[in-house]
């Protein structure tokens, strides 16, 4: 089911924006939040910095958040499906030994 866009009013760093989406409006608010808080520590690091400057190491800050976030995901999931691969070598060979066994 899609929602119809709507326009969600949410406040970063002192400016208004409407946002159109189809996200749940609270949702929307926590991303705007988050923006906002990390626009303050942007602010606070460099001060002297004016907004745009404030919103491009905010959203370098965020970008390196997610690669890195990402890089996590993709080591485990690589992780996983190496100890997988072994797993299922594992079952080949017993079902190998159970198929065929020696004699002593």
């Amino acid at each position: 089911m899609t929602r119809d866009p709507r326009v969600v009013h949410v406040e970063v760093y002192g400016q208004r924006y409407p946002i159109k989406t189809t996200l749940d409006p609270t949702y929307v608010q926590e991303l705007a939040n988050y923006v906002h808080r990390k626009m303050a520590l942007a602010s606070d690091a460099s001060p002297s910095s004016d907004t745009l400057a404030l919103a491009v190491l905010s959203a370098l800050n965020i970008a390196d958040e997610f690669f890195r976030v990402r890089d996590e995901h993709l080591e485990a999931a690589g992780s996983i499906s190496e100890r997988a691969a072994s797993l299922e070598r594992i079952v080949d060979e017993a079902l190998q030994l159970a198929g065929n066994p020696t004699r002593p």
